[in-house]
């Protein structure tokens, strides 16, 4: 989970952990994520937030960050790092590829892995608005054979095993916080084709799960979640944690009594305003006061967000930034759509813009589908800024059909999400691409 703002505890930046459901959330701030080799480093304290259960409260405690090396050291064996397709929609240039990384299964368990990854693919899928965008989705499995079954920590804080992630739970003595060694995930990473996002699964029934977001790594993913491959709650995590790195979603969860005083925030479903305020102004979620929402209740402004209790307003009553096993709210929706549209837009083609077209050639885009009754992709056709009505829809234009002879044009092709799910004005601007040629007649 990602902290709307560094929280910094005497000297140094503080890492939070928020556990919901018994589920324990990791939260880099200015300092390294929680992995084995950064809890050795010497980075001060660090403030841990967690749920003792389904209905209670948030607790924090400060604990050392440079903590010592709890288990014996893992190891893979040969002929780990293959990767299979799980889900395969398009090229990876076009499409937001999601890694999901076994620890904790040996070779002869791999079957076992490649099930549980397509049921935790397949949790995400069922929530909307994944449900609707799953068509903008890769998903690659990458085995990591350990040594060993199971995983550090399981079933108690004294069971040790040499997994090729070093995945544990008990990690800085958090019964349900599962850390894993965030070097070695980014190297299994890696060798996906390509990696917008990481989920580790453990080969556990036990509960619990984590979430890193803004690690720093070469492969270019936004974050790391870990949840037990055979507990289905756990696998919650893994949907709120791309509410961060997908939607920049705060969390909308309070912590002790605290009221904030700073200035209006940056996060779409986060405000210093309270509703009238914010009819008033047209700012944040305006367009999208007094309308049911999918999480329940109705869109308004509810005080008590990003860790505090005052002075801070979400959306909605209850959306799955607060708890774990909700729905997003529809703020939530449509700041997790213009993320999709981010890494999967509208408009792609194979067809190169940066070289001159001849009246000989022809252009082939591909546009964003949609499952059930989303609204088909608008596409258009314009020719030196003049729309070309009758190829509206058409996916191949033939230049000879449509280019002059003679001089130099311009054809653009423009595609547009038209979905009402997005309100905003400046997400809507995520929902549409345009792409452009240079043709000699």
């Amino acid at each position: 989970m990602r902290r709307a703002r560094t929280v910094r505890i005497g000297a140094a930046a503080g890492v939070t952990a928020v556990a919901a459901l018994g589920i324990a959330l990791a939260v880099p701030g200015q300092a390294a994520p929680p992995s084995d080799s950064a809890q050795q480093s010497d980075r001060g304290t660090q403030r841990v937030e967690y749920f003792d259960g389904p209905e209670s409260h948030p607790r924090q405690v400060e604990i050392p960050a440079a903590m010592p090396k709890r288990f014996s050291g893992s190891g893979s064996v040969a002929g780990d790092g293959d990767v299979t397709p799980i889900v395969e929609n398009g090229g990876t240039g076009d499409k937001l590829d999601i890694a999901i990384i076994g620890d904790g299964y040996t070779e002869g368990e791999l079957e076992q892995f490649h099930t549980d990854a397509k049921e935790s693919w397949t949790a995400l899928a069922d929530v909307e608005p994944y449900t609707t965008y799953q068509k903008s989705f890769n998903v690659w499995a990458v085995d990591a054979v350990s040594q060993e079954s199971g995983v550090s920590g399981d079933p108690d804080q004294g069971a040790v095993k040499k997994t090729a992630l070093d995945s544990h739970f008990w990690c800085d003595n958090t019964e349900r916080l599962l850390c894993v060694d965030t070097a070695k995930v980014e190297s299994y990473a890696a060798k996906a084709p390509a990696a917008d996002l990481v989920i580790v699964i453990a080969n556990s029934s036990k509960y619990g799960g984590a979430g890193y977001s803004g690690v720093q790594n070469g492969v270019g993913y936004d974050g790391i979640a870990t949840h037990s491959g055979g507990n289905e709650q756990a696998g919650q995590i893994a949907i709120h944690e791309t509410g961060h790195s997908l939607g920049h979603l705060a969390d909308e969860y309070a912590y002790e009594e605290s009221e904030y005083t700073g200035e209006e925030t940056g996060d779409v479903n986060t405000t210093v305003h309270t509703a009238d305020e914010l009819g008033q102004n047209g700012t944040k979620w305006a367009q999208w006061l007094g309308e049911s929402t999918p999480d329940g209740g109705t869109i308004g402004a509810y005080e008590g967000a990003a860790y505090h209790t005052r002075g801070l307003y979400r959306p909605s009553e209850d959306s799955i930034m607060r708890t774990l096993g909700r729905e997003f709210s529809v703020v939530g929706r449509e700041a997790m759509i213009a993320g999709f549209h981010r890494h999967a837009p509208a408009l792609t083609s194979e067809t190169r813009t940066t070289k001159a077209l001849g009246a000989d050639d022809s252009v082939t885009v591909g546009v964003q589908e949609r499952t059930g009754d989303a609204p088909k992709t608008d596409l258009r056709w314009y020719l030196d800024g003049k729309e070309l009505k009758d190829l509206r829809g058409d996916r191949t234009v033939r230049l000879a059909a449509v280019v002059p002879d003679g001089g130099s044009h311009k054809l653009t092709a423009k595609a547009t999400d038209p979905t009402d799910a997005v309100r905003s004005p400046a997400l809507r601007k995520e929902l549409t691409k345009s792409l452009s040629w240079n043709v000699e007649g």
